[in-house]
């Protein structure tokens, strides 16, 4: 009898957490390869439409490269209000966040996108709101000194010590973390991944 043979599975980000988190349900992706893409929001763009748009063209530029195999892309952007929050890639832009989000609700948006081995695509975007309590200069300046913030949505991971300053959310954790497993199963899926 033959042995079923998955398809080849390659995921288009460079995330160690996306990774560890497809670990999670059993997805190891045959290969990794990030697509190098302008990140930037376009004028009037709102954070939902931004991760969704983001997540779909990481998908299609490596898909363009990779022929016949199954593409996983996702883009995590946190939003407050109309406002896109940047990924914090120094100290000021992690400042400029967490005082945006002291004591304020946000909601944070991840685009997953799936094109499959004949290049049709199955996206979808994911929100989970919280909030995060009023920070104090003390806890504010702890957690800027750590630099768990850096290259972080919104200037925060969800997954280290700032969990601690969240208290209420409503929706997926793992989409907070840069993934929601649920709806990437389910996509991966519809696709024919075996997960």
């Amino acid at each position: 009898m033959a042995k079923d043979i998955s398809p080849t599975l390659v995921l288009a980000s460079q995330s160690p957490r996306r990774l560890s988190l497809l670990s999670q349900i059993g997805v190891m992706p045959d290969a990794v390869k990030p697509a190098d893409i302008n990140e930037d929001p376009i004028g009037g763009e709102l954070p939902r439409d931004h991760a969704l748009r983001l997540a779909q063209e990481k998908a299609a530029k490596v898909a363009n490269n990779s022929p016949d195999v199954i593409v996983l892309a996702a883009d995590t952007v946190v939003g407050v209000g109309r406002r896109i929050l940047p990924k914090a890639e120094n100290l000021d832009q992690a400042k400029y966040c967490l005082d945006l989000l002291s004591g304020r609700g946000h909601r944070v948006f991840t685009g997953v996108a799936v094109i499959k081995a004949d290049g049709d695509m199955l996206s979808r975007v994911v929100e989970t709101r919280l909030t995060m309590k009023r920070l104090s200069q003390p806890e504010l300046t702890f957690y800027l000194d750590s630099g768990e913030w850096e290259g972080k949505a919104g200037g925060y991971g969800i997954q280290g010590m700032a969990e601690s300053y969240i208290s209420k959310i409503v929706g997926s954790y793992s989409n907070v973390v840069g993934l929601p497993l649920f709806e990437t199963r389910n996509l991966l899926q519809g696709a024919g991944y075996p997960v």
